[in-house]
C-alpha cells in the first residue's frame, strides 16, 4: 500500500527547515549528499514508504533549508539532525540511509552516538578523505591563482572565470557557493576511524562506475565495520540509487526486512 507524500517546514535551531514524509511503519531516515537534496532521492523514498515511515530532510544550505550562519563540518551536521529528529518526534530510527556525504554523516554521528540506529545503509558512501590531501592542497592553489587571474575584470567576468577555474579542477564547491568554508571542512574530514567503531549492521552499495567515491571505499568500510554487506552494482556511477533504482530498492528491502 502506498500513502501520500507530505512536504513540510520546520524550525530546527533557528533554521527553516524543508523535508518530506511517506508512509507508515518504523522509521527510516534518507540523508543526501553534497549539493543534492531530498528531491534526488524521492524515488527510493517513495519505494520505502510502501513499508516504513521515510523522512527526507534537505540539510541546512541545500534544497528548500536555509544556510547555517557559520561554517559547518560533519559533527555540526550530526548534531543538527538529531536536533531535527528530536523536534519532529521521533524517538527511535530503525535505519539511516546515506548518500555520499550524507553517509559520511551518518557514520559519523553513529559513531560518537549523536545519533543512533539498528540499521545503517551507504550508497556510494564518502568519508575516505586525506588519500586526497595532495588534491585539496592543489584545489586551494588553483582556486587562489584564479582569483589573481580574475582581479582586474569585472564582476561578471570574474564570476565566469572561477567556476571555469573550479570546474577544470573538479570542484563542486561552486554548486552551493554560500556553503565554500563548509564544503573545506567537509571534504577534508575522513570517517574511516569512525567506521571502525560501528557494531550495527550496515549495508554498503557502490557503483562500479562511480569516480567520485569509487569501489574501494566501499571495500575499505566493508573491511572496518565488522558484519557489513557490500554490493557493486555494474553499470553504475556515484548515482547508483538513480541507475540502478531496482537493483539498490532490492538490496534495502532485503536488508531492512
Amino acid at each position: 500500500m502506498a500513502y501520500n507524500t507530505y512536504r513540510m517546514q520546520v524550525i530546527v535551531d533557528s533554521i527553516l527547515t524543508q523535508y518530506i514524509r511517506q508512509g507508515k511503519g518504523k522509521t527510516i531516515v534518507v540523508l543526501h549528499g553534497w549539493a543534492d537534496s531530498s528531491a534526488g532521492l524521492h524515488s527510493l523514498c517513495v519505494s520505502l514508504g510502501r513499508q516504513y515511515d521515510v523522512i527526507a530532510l534537505d540539510l541546512p544550505g541545500f534544497g528548500g533549508s536555509a544556510a547555517p550562519s557559520t561554517a559547518w563540518g560533519l559533527d555540526e551536521y550530526a548534531a543538527f539532525v538529531q536536533a531535527f529528529l528530536k523536534k519532529v518526534g521521533v524517538k527511535r530510527v530503525w535505519a539511516f540511509v546515506g548518500h555520499s556525504n550524507g553517509g559520511a554523516m551518518a557514520v559519523r554521528g553513529i559513531a560518537n552516538e549523536t545519533l543512533s540506529a539498528d540499521r545503517l545503509v551507504l550508497l556510494a558512501s564518502a568519508g575516505v578523505r586525506n588519500v586526497y590531501k595532495g588534491r585539496n592542497h592543489a584545489l586551494r592553489i588553483l582556486a587562489k591563482a584564479g582569483k589573481v587571474m580574475a582581479a582586474p575584470l569585472p564582476a561578471s567576468a570574474k564570476k565566469k572565470l572561477r567556476r571555469k577555474v573550479y570546474k577544470t579542477i573538479g570542484s563542486d564547491m561552486l554548486v552551493a557557493e554560500h556553503m565554500q568554508e563548509t564544503f573545506k571542512r567537509v571534504v577534508t574530514d575522513d570517517v574511516r576511524e569512525d567506521a571502525a567503531k560501528l557494531t550495527l549492521p550496515t549495508l554498503m552499495v557502490y557503483g562500479e562506475d562511480d569516480e567520485a567515491t569509487p569501489v574501494w571505499f566501499g571495500e575499505q568500510f566493508h573491511e572496518l565495520i565488522d558484519g557489513s554487506t557490500l554490493e557493486i552494482l555494474p553499470g553504475a556511477g556515484h548515482f547508483v540509487h538513480l541507475d540502478r533504482p531496482k537493483e539498490v530498492e532490492k538490496a534495502l528491502e532485503d536488508f531492512l526486512r
